[in-house]
C-alpha cells in the first residue's frame, strides 16, 4: 500500500488523562493541531515559560527505563508510546502539551492515544511529506548485548522485530508489520512487559509509583511463594494476585501470543520517530531496547543529514530562465546599488530558495579589496546570502515591499575558497525550522561550480517598515 504524500495534523485538540508510571503523578496530555513542517513537540505547561521540547533524538537524556527528552531546561519522559501512536496514525505535525514530567502510562500500550487521535480526526495540509528513502543498508550492533539492527532499502515502511530473553515463558518471539497502515490493528494495543525480578527491584526502590498489574505484563521468571504473592498484591492494592498458566501475573490474558515482541516493535517505532523524518525502508531488529533504538536513530539521522547536504550542493544551471529577475527582486527587497548583491532567483519553495550572484570587476568593493588582487569580501558573501534568504522569508508575507529583514545572529560561518571576478555564486538557503513570530533561522551554502565556497547559519527578523526606525 502506498504511503500518504501530504503532511497531516489533527482537526481539533483532544486530551488524555492518566498517571505517570514512575512518579505516580496524575497527568493530562493534550494533542493540539500544528502547522506544516512543525513535527512533534512537547510543551511543559506546568513549568514557568511553558518550555518546548523537540521530539529529536539529539535531545534524548536518558534511556534507562524509558526514553526521556530534555531541552530548554525541561524534560519529558516515557515518550515512546505516544510517538509511536502519532507515527502509526500517520500524523506529522502536533503539539503535545503536558502538565507533568511523564507521559501517562494508561494501559501500557499506545491504543488509548490512537483512539484519542482518531476521535480528533486528521486533515491534510498543503505541504508534501518528505520521506527519507533508505539508500543502502545502515547497520547498528552491540556485540556484548547481541543487538543487531539494520535499515534496508524498500519503497514502503516495513518492520521486523525479534526478541530472545532466554526465558522459558517468552522464549524467542518475532513480530512483523509489512506497512505502517497495520500499526493500529496489529501493534497499538500491545502492552509493555517486565520480568518479575525487575518489577520487585523497581518496587523496592519506589520507582514505579504509577505501576499497576493492568498496565504491564509481568513475566514470572523464578519460583514464587505465597508470601511473595501477598506482598505483590499489597503493593498493587489487590486482594489477590496469582500466576497464570502462561507464567504471567494476575491471569492477564495476552492480546497476542507474541505480545511482548509486538510491544518491542511499538517501542522502536516510537523511538525512531525521534529521527524527525518519516522513512521508507525495511527495519530489522534483534533484541532492541531504548538505548540501542536511540543509537540506531542517531545513525540514521546522520545519514539523512549527510544526504541532505549532498542534495543541497547539487549543481544548478545559472543560465536557465530565472523565477525572478533583477526587476522582480527589487520589487521585493529594499536594497539598491551599490548594496544589492543578488541578480536572479532560480527556485523558491516554502522551505528553501536558490539565488545567483554574478561577480564582476565593476563591483565597488574591488577598488579596495584588494588592489591588484581582487577577492570578494567574506562579509559581502554573507550579505548576498542573506539577501537570498530575504526573498524566502519575505515570500511569507502578503506585501513584502512593506517589510524589512534584519540580522539577529550569524553562526557557523565557513569560507572554503576565494571568490574572484568572473565567478558566479549560487546560494541556497534552507529554513532550519518553521518561521515563528517573524523569526527565521536558515542554513545557507554558497557554491561556485561544484565547489562549496562558503556556508553559514543565519537568524533574521521580519519587521514592517512603519514599525522600524529609518534603516541605516
Amino acid at each position: 500500500m502506498s504511503l500518504n504524500q501530504k503532511q497531516r495534523t489533527i482537526n481539533s485538540e483532544i486530551s488524555v488523562t492518566g498517571v505517570g508510571l514512575h512518579t505516580g503523578n496524575k497527568v493530562t496530555l493534550t494533542f493540539k493541531p500544528a502547522p506544516e513542517n512543525h513535527g512533534y513537540k512537547f510543551k511543559r505547561i506546568d513549568l514557568p515559560g511553558q518550555p518546548i521540547i523537540d521530539a529529536d533524538v539529539d535531545n534524548v537524556s536518558d534511556t534507562s527505563r524509558s526514553t526521556t527528552l530534555t531541552q530548554n531546561g525541561a524534560s519529558v519522559s516515557t515518550t515512546e508510546h505516544v510517538l509511536a501512536a502519532l507515527v502509526g496514525c500517520e500524523i506529522d505535525n502536533v503539539m503535545i502539551e503536558l502538565d507533568a514530567l511523564e507521559v501517562p502510562i494508561l494501559d501500557g500500550s499506545a491504543i488509548e492515544f490512537v483512539k484519542a487521535l482518531d476521535s480528533a480526526g486528521t486533515k491534510k495540509q498543503d505541504a508534501e511529506r518528505e520521506y527519507y528513502s533508505i539508500p543502502h543498508n545502515i547497520h547498528y550492533s552491540e556485540e556484548d548485548r547481541k543487538v543487531e539492527m539494520v535499515a534496508m532499502p524498500l519503497d514502503d515502511y516495513r518492520f521486523t522485530c525479534m526478541v530472545d530473553y532466554n526465558s522459558p515463558v517468552l522464549g524467542s518471539q518475532h513480530a512483523t508489520i509489512t506497512s505502517i497502515t497495520e500499526f493500529k490493528e496489529e501493534i497499538a494495543q500491545c502492552r509493555t512487559f517486565v520480568f518479575l525480578h525487575e518489577l520487585e527491584m523497581l518496587l523496592k526502590h519506589n520507582l514505579i509509583k504509577g505501576g499497576d498489574i493492568n498496565n504491564a505484563i509481568v513475566i514470572v521468571d523464578h519460583e514464587i511463594g505465597d508470601q511473595e504473592l501477598k506482598d505483590l498484591a499489597k503493593a498493587f492494592n489487590r486482594e489477590e494476585i496469582k500466576v497464570a498458566r502462561e507464567g504471567i501475573l494476575n491471569n492477564i490474558e495476552l492480546r497476542y501470543q507474541n505480545e511482548p515482541a509486538r510491544h518491542k516493535l511499538l517501542d522502536m517505532i516510537g523511538d525512531l520517530a525521534l529521527i524527525g523524518t518519516p522513512i521508507k525502508g525495511h527495519i530489522m531488529a534483534a533484541r532492541p531496547g531504548h538505548s540501542a533504538n536511540v543509537a540506531f536513530a542517531k545513525k540514521i539521522k546522520a545519514a539523512i543529514k549527510k544526504d541532505k547536504k549532498k542534495k543541497i550542493q547539487h549543481l544548478y544551471d545559472p543560465t536557465v530562465k530565472p523565477l525572478y529577475d533583477i526587476v522582480d527582486i527589487m520589487n521585493i527587497l529594499p536594497h539598491r546599488q551599490p548594496f544589492l548583491f543578488i541578480d536572479k532567483i532560480l527556485e523558491l519553495t516554502k522551505t528553501y530558495v536558490v539565488g545567483v550572484k554574478n561577480v564582476t570587476i565593476n563591483e565597488e568593493f574591488f577598488k579596495g579589496h584588494f588592489p591588484g588582487a581582487p577577492v570578494m569580501p567574506g562579509v559581502v558573501q554573507i550579505e548576498a546570502m542573506a539577501q537570498t534568504g530575504g526573498i524566502l522569508v519575505l515570500s511569507t508575507v502578503p506585501d513584502p515591499s512593506n517589510y524589512l529583514t534584519y540580522f539577529l545572529k550569524i553562526d557557523k560561518v565557513r569560507f572554503r575558497a576565494q571568490v574572484l571576478p568572473g565567478d558566479t555564486i549560487i546560494f541556497r538557503c534552507d529554513l532550519m525550522e518553521p518561521i515563528r513570530r517573524g523569526i527565521a533561522q536558515m542554513k545557507g551554502v554558497g557554491m561556485v561550480g561544484d565547489k562549496v565556497v562558503m556556508e553559514a547559519e543565519m537568524m533574521a527578523q521580519i519587521t514592517r517598515y512603519k514599525e522600524t526606525e529609518t534603516p541605516e
